[in-house]
Formats: C-alpha cells, structure tokens, sequence
C-alpha cells in the first residue's frame, strides 16, 4: 500500500487500533491528522482535540481539518458502560455527522472506514429501525428519533453497531455514486484494546467463556488496523458498502 501525497483523518488516534491505524497509515507515506478527546501519545502530522459526543464540537474540528482529505477512518468510540446517550453521541451520531461534512471534501477515489463490531452481526432482526434511523438527517434529528425511541443501556453499544452498519450498507452506495467515495465497516471481535475490560464487563462473563470457546485469543489492534489501512487504500477502490468481519473466524462460528 503507498499513501504517499494522501491526507487521512484518524479518530481516536491516541490509543489502541486508531494508533496503531495512523502508525501504520504513517510508515506507508500518508499526513495523517488525528482526532481524539484525550491528547496523542504518538507521532502524527497534525492533531485537533475533539469531543465528538457534541455536533458544535465536531463542526469547530472540522474548522480545523484541511480542505482535502483522501481518507477518513472513524475508530473513535466509548464502550456499552457508558451511558447509553453518550454511546449514541460517539459511536453513531458523532460519527455520522463527522463523515457526512468530511465526504464534500474527498475526491473521487476517496474513502471512509468505519469500526463496527462482530456484535452488531443481528442487525437484520431490527432491519427497519436502523433503517428509520439511518434516515433522519441529521445529528439533532436522530437524538429526537432516539428520545422518541429509547434503547436499552444493557443491548445500546450492539444497538448502535448493528445502526452503524445498517446506516453504511444504506448510505455507501449513495455516495459512491454520486461522489465516488466508498465507505466500509471493519467489525472486530474482542481486540487488545484499553476498552477490553469494559468490553468483557458489557457483554457479561458467560457470553465471553462462550466466545473464547471459538477463538485462538482476542485481536491484537495492528490486526485489525492493518485492515482498516487496506480498506483506505486505491488497493481497494472497487470495494464499497461491505462490513468485512476481522476476528480470528469468530463469527463464522454462530452459522
């Protein structure tokens, strides 16, 4: 992969797989600025320090990010322990909002990755919510629709995956043509992360000894960032509105 002459927008940039994705993104020749709540802990290109729970806040980022940009990869994202508003704001209506504004600045060819999770995986059986959803306009539209349509705090962060998803397979082919911007999900399993324990405490024990059942061991987030790498990448300009499972075959395992 060569990203060299490309600028790539990395949320969640200070830990974990957003690191590891703008390390990689790095070393293969791209400027990559980051975004994240906490300040960065590694070498980027450019950085603006964002709450992206609020829309104000991400529309003063985006006053902030260059006027092109070839790739976005939205990693930033709080686990289920958090309250279920605050997992909306960040892992879907933030991330929404954000993609939306930074799409009118991509060329063609470019893209965005987004994380969702190999827990989102029974979005068809609430197909048409996440459709409802998908469809309001924007981020103060889909708080209403939430309020009107309240999750529970122990299924919101699958909730909100399976949303991601739905919102992305709907939505990617729109923009691919009318812009020839692709947009991907990435969908980890359990990944060495510093939201591992929350994501064990989220799920519950007998859901996680069931799981480790399946699989060699939890990912380790350069395996997943190596992905989300390709994915931005011209290798991959011919794929679009997919949601690529990266989990060691875990999900192959609950056919």
């Amino acid at each position: 992969m060569d990203f060299h002459g490309k600028t790539i927008v990395v949320t969640g940039v200070s830990s974990g797989i957003g690191a590891d994705t703008a390390k990689l993104l790095r070393l293969q020749g791209a400027r990559v600025i980051g975004v994240d709540r906490n300040d960065p802990t590694l070498t980027v290109d450019g950085f603006v320090k964002a709450d992206l729970s609020q829309s104000g806040a991400i529309d003063d980022a985006l006053d902030q990010l260059p006027e092109r940009v070839d790739a976005l990869a939205n990693i930033a994202g709080v686990p289920g322990t958090a309250p279920t508003d605050t997992v909306a704001r960040v892992n879907y209506l933030g991330l929404r909002h954000l993609t939306l504004k930074l799409v009118e600045r991509m060329p063609e060819g470019g893209s965005v990755v987004n994380i969702s999770s190999m827990l989102g995986r029974l979005w068809p059986e609430r197909l048409a919510q996440h459709r409802a959803l998908a469809e309001t306009p924007t981020f103060e539209a889909g708080r209403a629709w939430l309020e009107a349509n309240p999750v529970l705090q122990e299924t919101c962060y699958q909730y909100f995956k399976e949303a991601l998803i739905v919102w992305t397979l709907t939505q990617s082919q729109k923009i691919f043509l009318a812009r020839g911007v692709r947009m991907n999900c990435v969908a980890p399993g359990p990944v060495f992360t510093p939201i591992l324990n929350d994501f064990v405490q989220m799920v519950g024990p007998e859901h996680m000894q069931n799981a480790k059942s399946r699989m060699k061991r939890p990912a380790f987030s350069d395996e997943i960032a190596s992905v989300v790498a390709f994915l931005c990448s011209d290798a991959a300009r011919w794929v679009s509105g997919v949601n690529v499972p990266v989990d060691g075959g875990l999900a192959s395992t609950y056919v």
